[in-house]
């Protein structure tokens, strides 16, 4: 018989590929234990990446749901983990050091064993420092490799990379296949390759069934050495999210492999149980088609989780190409056309941006590039003429280092633009916080929380955590709910119920100029873009809401007032608009 290989359940995982909620602290409480009756699990996820976030939108506490979570598996002795993106630690922008420090403590008092480190780069500046702060907290740091298919990204390169993780003090690996594109042959390769170099090094893969690809990646990885694979359970496996356990089960038995059985009274339990939360409400924040797997992902290398707002961004800019090429007297493009214009445009922008391993943020900067591009070149203006900060930040090197040359013509770009590259290391940019969110809490009477975990919430997530403490995040929660649940009904609000829900509270946004809507939100300290305007996205006085292009080509910022809330968009992206016409509605911010 050969090697024993064990699992793991990425329960986290598998809402975050399929939807944008996670299950309530009491639905995890329950799941728990039939998790364990499975007897399969080695490990499982249990918090981190977008977890923390979504349980505040939802007006629910994430530290609490976490530690009722984490509990029962502690009890038990199968490990829990959590991902951890690294320098941005659990959002989208990065995290100063202090809180980051802060976040191990925290997570380990919770019942957190593991912390999955990544960086969307593979720059170890990113990690390393995380893997330090993770061992001062008590967790065990896990260092990983980001996997894509391109001339750099060879088994040699991450080898390397893996290399320097583990005299950092990287007590595991893990590869990281998000978009389910790594080439099996490849995995296998580097798998025996870092298995020869540090043969007590653990070794974890994470691949998403996405092009279907994953269960090749599987076997070659366990041939050459992997100890534990990453699994789902039904109704979320497959798709864009992982193999189901079954059939890995299945495959690595039949292959000789020592695995443990599958208690099947258990695996329907936990099915049933699944199902019951999607059934509840999950289900109405679930994107039908993360439910399907895509070849058409090979080319691009985008991650299947982004197939949902990536069509909808591509809806808005397919509109604004249309409209353009009636004017020429052109045939218009279908959606299959534009997918497949897309996906060659990323194929394009991706090696002139450096190669970028195509997971969280980066994947959206490349695809927005990309999009834009399709644009511009409509327009007969080119490419790389509408790119913002966050685009450039990337290129620039403020995130961390790229793994190729950036090409010749953005630098050139760049030059004329007076944008300057940076080799500085990217934790360094970004100056401790916590007194200033000790003082917030002070101020307010908040209560610090048992081991600080309210002040981390806080410090991690600030304007999600007000919101959650105000209770307009309940409200807010209730009022998307409700409408996605009459939408699934085919319900309709009538105008008249829309017109009173805006004015109500809020301020309309108004267009300066007749011109073409562009979108763009802040996030934190750093500009993120979004093609697709949400509901619920917070401004200050003075941020910017959106650009609208005039007929003379000029971009024209609008500010959004006073700042607030959004609460409903009246011109969507891409669409034309007059002088007056409302963009938007914002509700100013409630006193807490």
């Amino acid at each position: 018989m050969k090697k024993k290989v064990r699992f793991s359940l990425v329960y986290r995982d598998m809402w975050q590929s399929s939807g944008k909620f996670q299950p309530r602290k009491d639905q995890l409480a329950r799941i728990a234990p039939v998790i364990i009756e499975m007897g399969c699990f080695d490990r499982v996820e249990t918090n981190g990446g977008a977890f923390e976030q979504v349980n505040l939108l939802a007006g629910e506490n994430p530290n609490e749901a976490v530690r009722a979570f984490c509990k029962p598996f502690n009890e038990v002795g199968i490990k829990t983990h959590m991902l951890d993106r690294g320098l941005n630690a659990l959002r989208m922008y990065p995290v100063p050091d202090d809180v980051r420090k802060l976040m191990y403590k925290v997570k380990k008092k919770q019942g957190t064993d593991i912390t999955r480190i990544f960086c969307g780069l593979n720059d170890v500046r990113n990690i390393i420092p995380s893997i330090q702060y993770a061992k001062e907290g008590g967790m065990i740091p896990q260092a990983t490799l980001c996997i894509t298919t391109s001339p750099i990204h060879t088994a040699e390169y991450y080898s390397a990379i893996a290399d320097q993780l583990i005299e950092a003090g990287a007590a595991e690996i893990c590869l990281k296949d998000m978009a389910g594109i790594g080439q099996p042959a490849m995995l296998g390769k580097l798998t025996g390759m870092i298995k020869k170099n540090h043969p007590d090094i653990i070794i974890q893969y994470h691949g998403h069934s996405g092009p279907g690809l994953s269960m090749a990646s599987i076997l070659e990885v366990c041939n050459n050495g992997a100890d534990i694979i990453d699994t789902a359970i039904e109704p979320l496996s497959w798709g864009k999210v992982h193999p189901d356990i079954i059939s890995v089960q299945s495959m690595l038995k039949n292959e000789g492999f020592d695995v443990p059985e599958i208690n099947m009274n258990a695996y329907m339990k936990a099915r049933s149980l699944t199902q019951e939360f999607i059934d509840d409400w999950l289900g109405y924040f679930i994107n039908p088609a993360n439910k399907h797997m895509s070849s058409l992902l090979l080319g691009s290398g985008l991650p299947g989780g982004m197939m949902g707002s990536m069509m909808a961004d591509l809806g808005g800019i397919q509109s604004a190409i249309n409209n353009i090429r009636k004017q020429k007297g052109e045939p218009e493009l279908s959606t299959d056309d534009m997918l497949v214009a897309l996906f060659n445009e990323v194929e394009h922008v991706w090696p002139m941006v450096g190669y970028p391993p195509l997971v969280t943020p980066f994947s959206q900067y490349t695809k927005n590039i990309a999009l834009m591009n399709l644009l511009t070149i409509e327009q007969g203006k080119g490419r790389f003429v509408m790119m913002d900060d966050a685009m450039w930040g990337m290129i620039l090197g403020k995130s961390g280092k790229v793994p190729g040359p950036i090409a010749p013509e953005l630098v050139e770009i760049a030059k004329k633009q007076g944008r300057e590259f940076t080799d500085t290391d990217p934790h360094t940019l970004y100056p401790d916080k916590l007194d200033e969110f000790r003082k917030e809490m002070d101020e307010n009477g908040w209560e610090y929380g048992q081991d600080d975990e309210e002040l981390f919430e806080l410090a991690m997530h600030p304007e999600q955590y007000r919101n959650f403490k105000s209770g307009q995040a309940k409200k807010n929660f209730l009022a998307d709910l409700q409408k996605a649940k009459d939408a699934r009904l085919g319900h309709k609000f009538t105008p008249e119920m829309i017109a009173a829900f805006k004015h109500a509270k809020a301020d309309a946004v108004v267009s300066p100029v007749n011109g073409q809507v562009f979108y763009e939100f802040q996030g934190g300290d750093e500009c993120v873009p979004c093609l697709e305007p949400f509901i619920g996205q917070e401004y200050a006085e003075g941020d910017i809401l959106c650009y609208v292009q005039a007929p003379w080509g000029e971009f024209i910022p609008v500010q959004a007032g006073i700042g607030g809330r959004l609460v409903e968009v009246a011109a969507k992206k891409a669409s034309f608009v007059h002088r007056g016409d409302t963009l938007a509605w914002i509700e100013r911010k409630p006193k807490v």
